[in-house]
């Protein structure tokens, strides 16, 4: 037999439960909730007719209207066409669907006022709390915007004007190797494409180019470093640092979609200039330039800052209330096509 709907079309509710199984709506509330004092023939009816009509309770009003948890993690990300993101959301879920939370992802686009707007909203779904990876640099909107008992984690990014558990990357550490490498592979006209200086992650990681190329007497030249947000604008940086007079013979990239933009760049004049990128990627290792990846754990990056949330989440005694804490996922150094 095929399913009924309300007489107006509109999704069957708990009234139109009750009234084809001929009970009371409490009674079919009872059944839903698994409630012992029903007897056995009101039960069969009820869930008879839940399967007819195809009824499903709708969890988020009755949890908004009862003032209790969502049983839900927001993730708030900048860029949702980073294969890097996918990876952390696996490795929040990972961790927090043991504890039967699930996970709510949106994106910022690196805006911080779409961040803000994306922050309210998780809070009046009243999540349990909430993950971000920062956009702005200043986040003291936190202490007015997120009440007291709904814990944060940022990711990827320290927090600024405001309390908050991190999990970061060694990002110095990780340029710092990366540069290294190249230079001992025999490169000293080293380019830099990277994040605005404004973004965590860009300024650290051009810090620790700037420090290799020092700890080896290589001289950094203004005129080699380029700033990108993405891979069309990565390809044209490149693109301008292969048409100087003397052009690198090696760059390094701050994420995986300025190494994808430069490589573009460097593919398609055939130029004979080596990569280092921050963020592995697919194929990474069938380009057809030497590259080397820093390469890190996403999904521990995730996971790690899902613990931290959690056990912020506990009941009782087993609920963490000490000060915030700060994590570190370390890199490697893979090589590729260097022989």
């Amino acid at each position: 037999m095929p399913r009924r709907r309300a007489v107006d079309g509109s999704a069957p509710t708990m009234r139109d439960v009750a009234s084809l199984a001929e009970v009371s709506p409490m009674t079919v509330s009872r059944v839903l909730q698994d409630h012992p004092n029903v007897s056995a023939e009101n039960r069969r009816r009820v869930l008879a007719a839940v399967k007819q009509l195809g009824y499903r309770r709708n969890d988020l009003a009755r949890v908004l209207s009862q003032g209790r948890r969502l049983g839900a993690v927001g993730l708030i990300v900048t860029n949702l066409a980073n294969p890097f993101y996918a990876r952390l959301a696996l490795g929040i879920e990972s961790v927090v669907t043991r504890d039967g939370i699930r996970v709510m992802v949106t994106n910022s686009d690196e805006d911080p006022d779409r961040e803000r707007a994306a922050v309210g909203d998780f809070v009046s779904r009243q999540v349990d709390g909430i993950i971000i990876v920062p956009a702005g640099s200043n986040h003291e909107y936190l202490v007015d915007d997120v009440p007291e008992r709904t814990p944060i984690a940022m990711v990827a990014r320290p927090p600024t004007g405001v309390e908050a558990d991190c999990v970061l990357v060694d990002d110095f550490g990780g340029a710092y190797e990366a540069t290294r490498r190249l230079i001992l592979h025999g490169r000293t006209r080293i380019g830099f494409v990277g994040n605005p200086p404004s973004v965590y992650t860009g300024s650290e990681r051009f810090r620790g180019y700037c420090a290799a190329l020092e700890a080896a007497g290589v001289p950094l030249r203004d005129s080699y470093v380029k700033r990108a947000r993405d891979i069309a604008s990565a390809e044209r940086a490149l693109a301008e640092l292969l048409a100087l007079p003397e052009p690198p013979d090696a760059v390094f990239c701050t994420n995986n979609r300025n190494t994808l933009g430069a490589y573009r760049a460097v593919h398609r004049v055939s130029a004979e200039v080596v990569l280092a990128g921050f963020d592995d990627f697919e194929l990474s290792d069938m380009l057809s330039v030497p590259t080397l990846i820093v390469d890190y754990d996403a999904d521990e990056l995730g996971r790690r800052a899902a613990q931290l949330l959690l056990e912020r989440l506990q009941p009782g005694d087993r609920r963490y209330t000490g000060p915030m804490r700060r994590a570190v996922v370390p890199t490697t150094v893979v090589e590729h096509g260097f022989g």
